[in-house]
């Protein structure tokens, strides 16, 4: 890797890619379905996933409540102790792991492919440390300092948070990977400058403002202070309270480099519950669980739908349940293209769920406040 990396960064991870797919733990992803859906907001991506099985949002948030003992080994399956451990019951074979260290505002860090490869060169960036997911105005240096090294890379974290949050909080780690995804597709409905930086309100399910710049430090700092002023927001009218007991507001940002400048994706999220929302005021509602109640994570954010094995059942004409759901769902014809249709439109209405701002004018005010706070 490192001599590939003398020759290009590109070279470098492509050479790795192949090396973990024929050692085989890059598991093969020829079986799993996928479909590209026309919606109001471009071309967004489903697939369906065999390789993978499906998360509860409270398992997930139960793992920070009960953190696994100091004598574990490895304590998650993001630890380095990872690479070559031959596994066990409830843990995976990781045998054939090899991990890239790379250096991260002065931290060690490490660099690795995701086993199950959800799009392409789908790596994870994990901190030696086995430390809590926290995003502050490190994260951002860190997310800019990997893009430094690999500009043909995307890399965002999942916000800190459970439920709005990935599938593992209980250590700090990004995605990365070359793809472009349905998000960075949009299409701008507004747009301000301040500087040498430009925010354009993005025609989006979930609220999400692209800052641009050619700045490194520009961008860090208005992307910081806009993460700063989002954690305290409050307007209770739309149920966004940033604070009770515990913090509810947060970001999932995503870093890459476009050309010659900089582009960075602030998804404003918000994990409080209700009564008649106990899953997530702003997460998939019940009535899509039975296609989608996983969290909302980075890669889903970004348009790329990541549904379980069961969605498949789906596909059987002949189950009285799918019939069911997808006629009262109005779709008409069920054939195999009606189905795809069905089941994008019940995951694109879960990303507006989890859109905390349902008017993109409450999102241009939510800006406009931000940039009159925060004069250049």
């Amino acid at each position: 890797f490192a001599q590939n990396l003398l020759e290009s960064p590109k070279i470098a991870t492509e050479h790795f890619y192949a090396y973990c797919q024929a050692v085989n733990y890059i598991k093969d992803s020829s079986q799993n379905k996928m479909w590209v859906l026309p919606t109001a907001y471009g071309d967004c991506e489903i697939t369906i996933n065999l390789s993978k099985p499906e998360k509860d949002p409270r398992d997930i948030a139960k793992v920070l409540e009960n953190p696994a003992p100091v004598h574990a080994y490895p304590k998650c399956q993001l630890c380095i102790e990872n690479v070559g451990y031959a596994g066990h019951l409830g843990h995976p074979n990781r045998a054939n792991l090899r991990i890239i260290p790379c250096t991260l505002q002065n931290e060690q860090w490490y660099f690795q492919f995701s086993p199950y490869s959800y799009y392409t060169e789908h790596a994870i960036v994990l901190k030696q440390t086995h430390e809590e997911m926290k995003l502050n105005f490190k994260t951002f240096k860190r997310l800019f300092d990997f893009i430094d090294l690999f500009p043909h890379y995307f890399v965002g974290s999942n916000a800190d948070l459970p439920i709005v949050g990935g599938s593992i909080l209980n250590h700090d780690h990004f995605q990365a990977g070359k793809y472009e995804f349905p998000l960075m597709k949009a299409c701008t409905i507004q747009q301000r400058e301040q500087g040498s930086v430009v925010f354009d309100i993005l025609n989006w399910p979930i609220s999400v403002i692209r800052l641009t710049s050619k700045s490194r430090i520009s961008l860090e700092n208005s992307a910081i202070s806009l993460f700063d002023y989002w954690k305290n927001y409050n307007n209770e009218q739309l149920n966004i309270i940033a604070k009770t007991t515990t913090p509810h507001n947060t970001i999932t940002p995503i870093v890459r480099k476009k050309d010659d400048e900089y582009e960075v994706y602030i998804a404003l999220r918000n994990n409080r519950t209700t009564a008649e929302f106990p899953y997530g005021i702003f997460h998939p509602h019940e009535e899509i669980h039975h296609i989608k109640k996983e969290n909302i994570g980075l890669i889903e954010v970004m348009g790329l739908a990541i549904l379980p094995p069961r969605i498949l059942a789906y596909f059987d004409i002949n189950s009285s349940e799918a019939r069911t759901r997808i006629t009262g769902y109005g779709s008409g014809v069920i054939d195999t293209k009606g189905i795809e249709t069905y089941i994008g439109n019940c995951f694109m209405q879960g990303l507006e769920h989890a859109g905390v701002f349902k008017k993109k004018e409450d999102l241009v005010d939510f800006l406009d406040d931000f940039l009159e706070a925060h004069p250049q």
